[in-house]
């Protein structure tokens, strides 16, 4: 497995993780946590790699998601 092959299957894990998480933590069901996440500023960055952003823990992550973008829990 080539450098983009696993950087692939990373980010795909991380996105699993934080909508997951951020359905835990919000009462939201998976769908909607989904929609939450795929609409977010956030999921740009982390799929374009920039600023290195998808190395960041998820909960992190969430943690980021809900402080610059509290719009979307609305």
């Amino acid at each position: 497995m080539d450098d983009k092959a696993l950087e692939q299957v990373y980010q795909e894990n991380l996105e699993e993780r934080i909508i997951s998480y951020l359905a835990e933590q919000n009462g939201l069901s998976l769908e909607d946590a989904m929609a939450v996440y795929y609409s977010s500023k956030l999921s740009n960055k982390i799929h374009e790699g920039k600023e290195d952003i998808q190395y960041l823990d998820y909960k992190v992550l969430v943690d980021i998601l809900k402080q610059t973008e509290p719009q979307l829990f609305k």
